[in-house]
């Protein structure tokens, strides 16, 4: 026990760090905040940050240290338990069901993670043996994306041709402490922003390590510790895991990846989720988010999530927007798979609060719902369509930040896209368009901001191994 106690110590300790150096968060929500934000000085705040930062951070890491140590305390006896629990599944030398030609082998299992809505699928993991770690899996994924678009914003290209994902998944799902552990490039394209590469991305705002955490497993509660997966919204950070290539208008509101301590539990037809976490990747702890969800059966699933910031905090840089990681935010997501369907719709609403001691002015909401769907033809061919609408409430002569495309303003989106796969190869085509209703000028589509509309073509194809 003692030895399992090391390693768990040395483990916990070298993931939690690497979540610590990396991290992510949507590319557009760095864009409009950019736009909104571009002529206000927010280096002036500094002052104002310092006389806070000593006060909310010692809150917060007393609150930090008291959750690790709470969960410290509910495993103490899991290596005992793990002991006992392999014992008992060795087979005696008299049994006749474990010789090897009677010995069937197990059925591949979907991975965890990374999390997929599908259509496309993971494929068949890679196991190896790593010593004290026990058996590893592996999997991996190659894709390029290509993105010719009109009304392009400033320093954007027509045509982008890029690495959408070149990662790797290693991950640890047996046992009472289980690991994640994500590395590569990947490129995050989001509709009404513009196109990052992934060279900047993996520079500029994520790292190569976008996700990574220890995970501490007893019955159906667990604990994870590290750069988690983002619990908001209702698709997920990288292309390869969601209906669509591109994220929507919607997602645009949405953290991404925060560190942090997330506790989870099941009871029959009831999960739910607690993360103290440091929300658009701010590095500073004052953010809760949570969600609730309840299976009515197979085929149908309620789930309501919401977080905020209880402090303040006026950093403002691409990976943490100043309006965004002070916001608070709540969904409403229902999910319908059956047969060939999986149909989910959600709604969202966000809540800027007014904050004029770190830049914000006077603050603003928005309102949104969007429709996920997705038809299973067989024979690995599949079809994605996505409509949405988001609209941001008061007014440039109010003095209203900007949330979208101007104060006051809001957007329709629509995106279809087909898909096929066949084992590990998959390619993927989209056809999108964004858009934006009561615009300011300046704050829209188009190299001077003016334009109402922006349409992409959008192809996407690669290996799942």
């Amino acid at each position: 026990m003692t030895s399992q106690l090391k390693c768990f110590s040395k483990l916990a300790t070298a993931i939690f760090t690497g979540g610590s150096v990396f991290g992510l968060v949507p590319i557009a929500q760095a864009q409009v905040e950019a736009q909104s934000a571009s002529s206000a000085d927010f280096d002036s705040q500094s002052s104002i940050e310092m006389v806070s930062k000593n006060a909310i951070e010692g809150r917060t890491l007393k609150c930090f240290l008291a959750v690790l140590c709470m969960a410290f305390v509910a495993f103490p006896c899991l290596g005992q338990q793990e002991s006992s629990a392999s014992v008992q599944a060795t087979p005696t030398p008299n049994s006749a069901d474990a010789t090897p030609a009677q010995a069937s082998p197990p059925t591949p299992q979907p991975l965890p993670m990374p999390s997929m809505s599908g259509p496309l699928q993971t494929a068949v993991p890679h196991p190896f043996e790593a010593g004290p770690f026990g058996q590893l899996d592996v999997t991996g994924i190659l894709s390029g994306i290509g993105l010719t678009q009109e009304n392009r914003f400033p320093g954007d290209n027509a045509t982008n041709w890029d690495v959408s994902n070149a990662q790797i998944f290693i991950q640890k799902t047996a046992g009472w402490w289980q690991f994640y552990l994500q590395g590569g490039a990947y490129s995050l394209p989001g509709l009404g922003a513009p196109y990052l590469s992934a060279a900047n991305t993996v520079k500029d705002i994520y790292g190569p390590i976008p996700q990574a955490y220890l995970k501490l497993v007893k019955g159906n509660f667990s604990v994870e510790v590290g750069a988690l997966p983002t619990l908001i919204g209702a698709e997920y950070t990288f292309s390869f895991e969601n209906m669509n290539i591109e994220r929507g208008i919607l997602w645009n509101q949405e953290s991404a990846v925060s560190r942090g301590v997330q506790l989870n539990d099941a009871y029959k037809k009831l999960s739910a989720s607690l993360s103290w976490n440091d929300g658009f990747y701010s590095n500073r702890y004052t953010w809760l988010s949570g969600s609730l969800s309840y299976a009515f059966n197979a085929s149908n699933t309620l789930a309501f999530v919401g977080g905020g910031n209880a402090g303040q905090y006026d950093k403002n840089t691409l990976a943490t927007g100043l309006f965004l990681n002070n916001e608070e935010i709540y969904n409403v997501i229902y999910t319908y798979s059956h047969g060939s369907w999986v149909v989910q719709p959600y709604f969202q609403y966000t809540n800027v609060p007014t904050a004029a001691n770190i830049g914000i002015a006077k603050g603003a909401a928005t309102r949104g719902g969007a429709l996920l769907l997705t038809y299973n033809f067989k024979h690995g061919i599949y079809l994605a369509v996505r409509p949405e609408y988001i609209s941001a409430n008061g007014s440039a002569a109010n003095g209203n930040i900007n949330l979208l495309y101007g104060p006051g303003s809001g957007a329709f989106a629509f995106t279809v896209t087909p898909t096929y796969q066949k084992d590990g190869f998959f390619i993927r085509g989209e056809f999108s368009v964004v858009h934006a209703t009561s615009l300011t000028a300046g704050d829209a589509f188009g190299p001077a901001g003016l334009s109402a509309n922006q349409p992409r073509g959008v192809i996407e194809t690669g290996f799942m191994f």
